[in-house]
């Protein structure tokens, strides 16, 4: 919708006030606002500062002239489009007529005017004033809307490539699913299937303290693989949701740190894995044990997948305000380009159908270093394996209330 129109500007130029006072009179109107000069300069001072519809100029004046303040208009851009009727009490035989025409005029009128002319040649050049405004408005508007268009098209071809990656991700997300619970519970499934048969078979020497005891070591590495998948997929949806929960609590790092190597060391060993520690402690700060506990333990598993079953290290070592933990392999190391996309959701270096894991570890790690107010990084060459830094503020308690669980706040 068009915005309504103002009155049109009308600039009327005479040296003498009385001419200027009996043309205002005649022309002036409810939709015509009039503006009175007497004089060229005064004129120019007007253009300057309005935008016109009409100018009616007064030929003969002292100093700078009818004619002189035309071609000074039509040699600016700002008034070169204004219309301009000469008005002249000269006889028809000076021929300025024509030297008004020369000038850019668009009409001559002569003293003593017709009032009816008058009025009938301002409403045209007023009338020709709004078709052309409302022309450049619509056009205007055509641009802003044609602007508008292309910005929502841009917007449209976006989130229609978002909701494709959506969709491929969803797809390559169940695909893994699938696969990574699968290999999990086939293993069960065997392994309940096989002590059937020696039940049936009533060969219950199958079942002697050491072997059995390996059946159970085996399902409970099936059952804690389908719990961590389950876990890392909660924890996905938690993080999408705000709802990731962090409980600081006083805790050594150094100690659960340790903690955490000690549950991979058999693991790591027997996939042909050594882990070499670099911790000092205690480390004392204020974390959320659990959570850091996933992050070690994320890192870990990382690098028993791309490591080469070359020495793992871990470190943790203490600062002023933070303190590092670092988890360091010797193994396939991660090129520039995919060390921009390992933090994001089920993404996984390498190929999908040789590498374990949904691609969560990292995303997860990532969200809980944030949590903390910390920042998780990576320093790695192809070929020459991969060093994840963990920098983690150090807090310390400032009150300790009735429950017995301190408050804290980070230190500067």
């Amino acid at each position: 919708m068009l915005p309504e129109m103002e009155p049109a500007k009308l600039l009327i130029v005479d040296d003498l006030p009385e001419n200027l006072l009996a043309l205002d009179a005649l022309i002036r109107s409810e939709d015509i606002e009039v503006f009175k000069a007497g004089s060229g300069e005064d004129a120019l001072e007007l253009l300057l500062r309005h935008e016109f519809a009409l100018a009616i100029l007064d030929v003969q004046m002292p100093g700078m002239d009818g004619f002189q303040l035309a071609e000074m208009m039509r040699g600016a851009e700002r008034t070169r489009h204004i219309p301009i009727v000469f008005v002249s009490a000269a006889g028809r035989e000076l021929n300025y007529a024509f030297k008004g025409y020369e000038s850019g005029a668009v009409d001559f009128l002569y003293k003593p005017l017709d009032p009816m002319a008058v009025r009938s040649k301002v409403n045209v050049f007023v009338e020709l004033y709004r078709q052309r405004k409302t022309l450049r408005l619509q056009l205007s508007a055509l641009e802003r809307s044609r602007h508008e268009q292309e910005v929502l098209l841009g917007e449209l071809r976006q989130t229609q490539v978002e909701l494709q990656h959506a969709v491929r991700m969803r797809d390559d997300f169940m695909s893994m699913v699938s696969h990574e619970l699968k290999t999990p519970l086939n293993t069960l499934i065997l392994e309940v299937q096989l002590r059937r048969l020696y039940l049936d078979r009533g060969n219950l020497g199958a079942f002697e303290p050491d072997r059995l005891r390996g059946m159970v070591e085996k399902d409970e590495r099936q059952v804690r693989a389908l719990i961590r998948l389950i876990d890392d997929m909660l924890d996905v949806s938690r993080i999408r949701t705000g709802k990731l929960s962090i409980r600081p609590d006083l805790i050594d790092l150094a100690a659960l740190a340790n903690k955490v190597a000690d549950n991979f060391e058999a693991q790591m060993a027997q996939a042909g894995y050594v882990v070499r520690r670099e911790i000092s402690g205690p480390v004392m700060g204020y974390w959320d044990e659990f959570r850091i506990e996933q992050v070690v333990a994320n890192l870990l598993t990382n690098a028993m997948r791309y490591g080469r079953q070359k020495p793992v290290t871990i470190r943790v070592k203490p600062g002023d305000a933070s303190v590092l933990l670092q988890v360091e392999d010797q193994g396939i190391g991660i090129s520039e380009s995919d060390q921009a996309r390992i933090f994001s959701q089920f993404e996984r270096v390498g190929s999908p159908d040789k590498v374990a894991g949904l691609g969560l570890g990292l995303f997860i790690a990532k969200q809980i270093v944030r949590a903390h107010g910390g920042n998780i990084t990576v320093r790695s060459c192809l070929g020459e394996g991969s060093l994840f830094c963990v920098e983690l503020p150090l807090q310390q308690a400032v009150a300790m209330p009735e429950n017995g669980r301190a408050l804290h706040s980070r230190l500067a």
